[in-house]
């Protein structure tokens, strides 16, 4: 352009007249860009953000707690998400599921502080939308390694319904932890029953047991020889909630044992006799509820006197 030089400063280019005097008009003077504008508003929204993570979670209403959890930090997203746990905000489902996908593919080794947080958070709000969260994200593969364990055993509290091929790959899976939780939320199907009776003898223990009250729930008679041995030797609510479906008299007569013992299985043991429709466990469940309304069983008579056994 005649009678102008061009002069370059960083990426904007400014008319210099010859004389030195700017040839901007005043339109163009207010058009000028502000090179540090958004550096200005990047302060002004980190400003903001700072007075609101500068309340504890405690103090956060429920809608901004949640709505807080997608763009929380680590440190701050963990404390969130527990807060909408302690809570029970079943509002907060689809943003703790939210928070778990965004961690997709990751976790095949350690856990994922912020999945491990939203599951824990599911797991204590409970509930339908929080037992089908759960499903979805083994389901979708969201979580691996540490969280699939972690998610699985969730699952399995909260009743969390898995496919049949979910199951299957569960079932078989190389981690005896895995695979112990898949039998709790298997279901008496008969491709799984298969898999649960073969699961019996896994070298694992664990996995053997909760096969073995799997099968019991569903009174698979399959079981009941481990049922039989674990009740002698390692009883436990599981063991003796498996019991009742397939017992017979035998399975009666350890059950009456435990009740009897007056251990912290005693009561769970006599329901569980309750439940037996049959002429053996009918009279040994009434003859321990007369023990117990004389005082003669220790845990109902402040421990004095001891059991004689049947």
């Amino acid at each position: 352009m005649p009678g102008t030089r061009i002069f370059s400063v960083g990426i904007i280019h400014l008319l210099i007249g010859v004389s030195g005097d700017s040839t901007h008009d005043d339109g163009m003077e207010e058009q000028q860009l502000d090179l540090f504008a958004h550096r200005d508003a990047a302060i002004e929204r980190g400003l903001s953000r700072s007075t609101q993570h500068a309340l504890l979670p405690a103090e956060i209403d429920d809608e901004r707690l949640i709505a807080a959890i997608p763009e929380s930090t680590l440190a701050e997203g963990c404390k969130l998400v527990a807060e909408a746990g302690r809570r029970r905000l079943a509002a907060a489902v689809p943003a703790l599921a939210a928070l778990c996908r965004s961690f997709t593919g990751f976790g095949t080794r350690r856990m994922i502080p912020e999945q491990t947080a939203a599951i824990e958070a599911l797991a204590i709000i409970g509930g339908g939308e929080a037992a089908n969260a759960v499903s979805e994200m083994i389901e979708r593969a969201v979580v691996q390694g540490p969280g699939l364990q972690l998610a699985l055993s969730v699952a399995a509290r909260l009743g969390s319904v898995l496919s049949l091929d979910a199951l299957r790959q569960l079932l078989r899976h190389a981690e005896p932890r895995i695979r112990a939780d898949a039998c709790r939320c298997a279901r008496p199907l008969p491709e799984l029953i298969l898999l649960l009776i073969d699961l019996l003898d896994d070298l694992d223990q664990d996995v053997a047991t909760s096969a073995a009250c799997a099968l019991g729930r569903m009174g698979r008679i399959e079981a009941r020889g481990r049922v039989k041995s674990l009740l002698r030797d390692d009883p436990s609510e599981d063991v003796i909630d498996a019991t009742s479906p397939i017992a017979d008299d035998e399975c009666a007569v350890l059950l009456g044992r435990i009740a009897r013992s007056g251990s912290v299985l005693a009561d769970a043991a006599l329901a569980s006799l309750e439940n037996i429709d049959q002429g053996r466990a009918v009279i040994i469940a009434a003859a321990i509820r007369r023990l117990r309304s004389s005082a003669q069983i220790p845990g109902h008579d402040k421990g004095v006197s001891q059991p004689s056994s049947l």
